[in-house]
């Protein structure tokens, strides 16, 4: 039997909008090396989200400057402590709206692009990337602690958008829970439900050595330790619609 049930076809739009909340881990370990770079594990995760955040914005928005509210998002940090870390979020206001994402960034970085000439060569152009989140590495992996608060901002955000998309929840991790084990909280949240669907649950894991990339397993046969099958026994099935 499929651990999720067979809808998950709710339209996304400003009147039903979807929840993506992002839970990563900011332990001391993440300033590990991430494999054939010079950078942290941290470093690269902190761009990874913030690319992804503003990929988001972008796809919100029109050519009016408009940017129409499909998403409410959020990111849950576990480290020393748990809580929200996204910028303009709080423990009260955990999910900001899409719209609100794009107009307050914390900051822009400076970064160099190439792009197309017109005429079969590359320009670098300087440009500028909006953040929201910061590299942080410190204390241990309360990953257990951190499913559980992310169950609570999902429960409260299905009670007002029962006719949504169920939420969209990604847990990234480089190490084992270190306050208890996670699977129980990852079942509890799993429960959490509008009339679409359960909510959605899917783990990456960040390695510093340098493997082969494991991505969409089927099955736990192949992955390389216990802490990946444990993860892959966390996720949900992915959904035909997805």
């Amino acid at each position: 039997t499929s651990r999720t049930a067979s809808l998950y076809t709710a339209e996304i739009n400003r009147a039903h909008p979807a929840c993506l909340l992002l839970l990563i881990d900011q332990s001391y370990s993440m300033s590990d090396p991430w494999a054939g770079t010079e950078s942290s594990k941290a470093e690269e995760l902190a761009r990874a989200v913030n690319r992804l955040l503003g990929d988001a914005v972008l796809l919100c928005s029109k050519g009016d400057e408009r940017i129409l509210d499909y998403f409410h998002v959020g990111v849950l940090g576990y480290g020393t402590d748990v809580g929200p870390v996204l910028h303009g979020t709080s423990d009260e206001r955990p999910l900001l709206p899409v719209s609100e994402l794009g107009k307050h960034p914390k900051r822009f970085r400076q970064v160099m692009r190439k792009v197309p000439d017109g005429a079969g060569g590359i320009l670098e152009l300087q440009t500028k990337l909006p953040e929201w989140i910061d590299t942080t590495h410190h204390g241990r992996t309360p990953m257990a602690r951190a499913l559980n608060t992310a169950e609570e901002i999902v429960s409260a955000w299905c009670a007002d958008h029962p006719q949504s998309f169920p939420p969209l929840v990604i847990n990234v991790t480089d190490g084992m829970s270190t306050d208890a084990q996670p699977d129980e909280p990852a079942e509890k949240l799993r429960k959490v439900s509008t009339e679409d669907g359960s909510t959605l649950l899917f783990n990456l894991h960040l390695s510093a050595k340098p493997f082969n990339p494991v991505a969409l397993p089927s099955t736990a046969d192949g992955l390389p330790d216990a802490f990946a099958r444990q993860l892959f026994g966390m996720s949900s099935e992915l959904p035909m619609a997805m």
